[in-house]
């Protein structure tokens, strides 16, 4: 077995961290929020309501499919914040799988969790060259170049240490918010209602039938798989947990308050667009959002577009390094990487962890091998909330009388729901992306043999105690 490690008895001190080289304990609810809007609002709500759209042509079963899948994130957001309250450790889903499952569960959501982070930085960050190509002329042909200065650019912010980082993430966080705030007063303000029937070219559009039956149940369901999508990220402060000074306390609150944030942002994107767009034109749209900026400023509303995605993407590449960077180091304190990766500056980041990340990061982007990465650990995705309502549960039973500073609210009904959802998530995407599926659970019979030769060269970790 592994040791346990206990924050409120073990963790060193500011000063003693700063000395010493340890993450600090400096992050606060502001930080949460931002980190949990940093990592879940990113071009998917820029895409999504296009597709779900395309799926349910009316404008009540487009805004319910919203709404609950705010709820489904809600629900998860209350029974993993039980967890994030009760085990305190930097290091995401990881912890809890270590604490509940075992090592080589742990280690499977450990190390899948860290590569989707990295491919996830290397996707984001090819959006922003992408993008910026149209923006700035001299820009234009060198995406690869301007992907990788992006990626490497912002790990250099994180390896000052964790208060630039939260700086960045803050501020960041912040002007993504003011974009879109800015952008739904000009879509309601100056976008005009549709008429029922929109001509376009001399052709007159009208929304398709609605399905029904089987078919309108399949419609919800690939419908709400893409919302779910889009509200990925409210778990982001579980990755920070002795960061963050009063985990018992703010890690429910950013998580909780986060995930209402964002509900309320997406909300009110679908309804600014069913405002602006009647279905028949919403529907299929592959970038929504820049179609009502087109509508609403014309031949300018691809830059805006263009400068929205770019902010977007930042926000959530700095949030994504965060991560990335504290996974190893967790995974390296019980023994499953080497002990190099504890090692941390006197800012508080994980030097070792972050410098691997950006690394891999930049090779996805020169080998354009991230679309690969992220369609096969989208599988381990999912997984991974399996994984964290199963933890639940199993703490529950096991450590009834383990201190629980946040205690899911309606448990058992709350968290069994989200898990039967989860569950049910993870049938339709084996189901839905077959070949990718395949690949995923081949990593999944690989990865034995991979635990099995780290767990035999890596080095145990001792926390500090406030003798040492």
């Amino acid at each position: 077995m592994t040791e346990e490690y206990s924050l409120p008895t073990n963790a060193p001190s500011h000063r003693e961290a700063r000395t010493r080289g340890a993450l600090l304990r400096v992050l606060g609810v502001g930080f949460g929020l931002a980190v949990t809007v940093g990592n879940t609002v990113g071009t998917g709500i820029l895409r999504a309501p296009g597709e779900v759209a395309a799926q349910l042509p009316d404008v009540g079963l487009v805004l319910a499919v919203w709404f609950a899948g705010a709820l489904y994130a809600l629900l998860g957001a209350v029974s993993v914040s039980e967890l994030g309250a009760m085990l305190p450790r930097s290091g995401g889903y990881y912890v809890f799988a270590q604490r509940a499952l075992g090592d080589f569960p742990a280690f499977i959501v450990g190390w899948t969790d860290w590569m989707a982070q990295c491919g996830t930085i290397a996707a984001a960050s090819i959006v922003v060259g992408e993008y910026a190509g149209g923006l700035v002329p001299w820009l234009a042909g060198r995406h690869v170049e301007t992907a990788v200065a992006t990626a490497v650019g912002l790990a250099l912010v994180q390896g000052r240490g964790v208060r630039w980082g939260s700086w960045m993430q803050n501020v960041s966080s912040a002007v993504k918010g003011g974009v879109f705030v800015a952008l739904l007063g000009a879509f309601f303000v100056f976008g005009r209602a549709p008429s029922p029937a929109l001509s376009l070219g001399g052709r007159e559009l009208l929304p398709h039938s609605l399905p029904h039956g089987l078919a309108l149940a399949g419609a919800v369901l690939v419908a709400l798989q893409a919302v779910i999508y889009t509200y990925d990220g409210w778990y982001g402060v579980i990755y920070f947990g002795e960061e963050v000074r009063a985990p018992g306390r703010d890690v429910p609150r950013s998580m909780i308050g986060g995930v209402l944030l964002v509900m309320a942002l997406y909300l009110l994107v679908n309804l600014a667009l069913v405002h602006m767009l009647p279905l028949s034109v919403l529907a299929g749209q592959t970038l929504a959002v820049g179609t009502a900026l087109t509508q609403v400023f014309g031949a300018r509303g691809d830059g805006i577009v263009r400068a929205v995605a770019i902010v977007t993407m930042i926000s959530a590449i700095n949030a994504y390094h965060l991560m990335a960077s504290r996974i190893p180091l967790a995974m390296s304190r019980d023994r499953l990487l080497p002990a190099a990766f504890l090692r941390v500056n006197a800012g508080g980041t994980p030097v070792l962890g972050l410098t691997l990340s950006t690394v891999v990061a930049v090779l996805f982007i020169l080998t354009g091998s991230f679309q690969k990465v992220t369609a096969v650990m989208a599988f381990f995705f999912v997984a991974n909330y399996v994984m964290a309502f199963l933890a639940v549960f199993v703490l529950r039973q096991r450590e009834p009388e383990a201190p629980r500073p946040y205690r899911a609210w309606g448990y058992p009904w709350t968290t069994g729901i989200a898990l039967l959802i989860s569950v049910a998530f993870l049938a339709g995407a084996v189901i839905g992306d077959a070949a990718n599926s395949f690949d995923s659970l081949l990593v999944l019979a690989l990865s034995y043999p991979v635990y099995r030769l780290v767990r035999r060269f890596g080095v145990p970790w001792n926390p500090p105690s406030k003798s040492s």
